[in-house]
């Protein structure tokens, strides 16, 4: 499976993210841009280029500034969270179980390996358990205790054996985190992302615990996913200030498992794939929303689109895979 390899990059005067002259006419991107200007799903086109913004693009919906919600690229948030955890001393490491961590949110009656599910299993989505995504979400968001009817689930498979997407894998690590730090989830998120990157995070849902729902519903302007974004293409870096270990960037774009609706490999909250020679990092959100990090190419890209609509892998998804896969990632020369 693959690995993305990490390359010193230094980012130019305020990384670029001044308003572009004429969406980025000139540049080699402006061909893509046009193809995806007639994605009827498609809201927004965002291309940082080596630290600088060659395109971006509001077709729909809200401005660039505006928060919109990412659905599930949170769960490529909360990974971020979960390693700045394990830096600041809240986590051991990867490894540390939920029975070690937090065995009060285990509910009686759950098969006995959940007390040997890992931080990494949840964040890679190898808890084994039933998911709680696709048509068993609403029962899930309608229970009386999400924590409780996720852990509670048939272990279909040994932890660590296979990916089954379930958001409520997420939603368990998330509420991990407020119970090793005290905090909740949007406080940690404003804290060690939204201050060092000075971008809004603004409050989303919560369970009937008061959990904030880990995996989906955050809301980030695209002008933020795309400073997110390049981040973790810097290796952690932002503005001369190391937000998360460089270590923690490369453990997150190392495949360990791999989806089999996609085809792409999946790290630590992180979709993995490869195109013209190159590696990618992908957040994927229901609907359309992404966040692209090719650092041998120095780009991000980040693209929101109707979230109320589905994009599958057959469908919308797979143009979108294809309009970064065979127009964008090409374009963009070799750092």
């Amino acid at each position: 499976m693959p690995t993305l390899t990490r390359r010193a990059m230094i980012c130019s005067a305020a990384c670029g993210f001044a308003a572009p002259a004429a969406l980025g006419q000139s540049s080699a991107f402006a061909a893509a841009a046009a193809r995806a200007r007639q994605m009827d799903q498609l809201h927004s086109l965002t291309i940082v280029q080596d630290g600088r913004t060659v395109i971006e693009d509001v077709r729909r919906g809200p401005s660039a500034a505006t928060p919109v919600n990412v659905k599930s690229v949170s769960k490529s948030v909360v990974s971020a969270l979960t390693g700045a955890a394990i830096d600041r001393g809240h986590l051991p490491g990867l490894g540390a179980t939920l029975g070690d961590l937090a065995p009060g949110l285990i509910p009686p009656g759950a098969d006995p390996r959940v007390t040997a599910i890992t931080v990494e299993n949840l964040l890679t989505l190898q808890a084994g358990l039933e998911r709680t995504s696709g048509r068993n979400y609403g029962a899930w968001v309608n229970s009386g205790n999400w924590v409780a009817y996720a852990l509670s689930r048939e272990m279909v498979a040994e932890p660590g054996a296979v990916m089954l997407y379930s958001t409520g894998t997420t939603h368990v690590m998330g509420a991990v985190l407020t119970e090793v730090t005290g905090r909740s989830l949007l406080s940690l998120a404003r804290d060690w992302l939204g201050d060092p990157l000075d971008i809004d995070v603004p409050s989303w849902a919560r369970d009937p615990q008061g959990y904030y729902l880990g995996g989906n519903e955050m809301a980030l302007s695209p002008r933020a996913l795309a400073r997110f974004g390049e981040m973790y293409r810097l290796g952690g870096r932002w503005q001369g200030r190391q937000v998360l270990p460089a270590a923690w960037v490369r453990d997150s774009f190392t495949a360990r498992t791999r989806s089999r609706w996609s085809g792409l490999g999946y790290g630590l909250g992180w979709f993995l794939g490869e195109a013209d020679g190159t590696a990618y990092a992908l957040a994927r959100g229901y609907g359309g929303q992404v966040v692209a990090v090719v650092p041998d190419r120095a780009l991000t890209v980040v693209i929101t689109s109707d979230p109320t609509r589905p994009a599958r892998s057959e469908g919308y998804f797979g143009d979108l895979q294809a309009l970064l896969e065979r127009d964008i990632i090409p374009s963009a020369p070799r750092a």
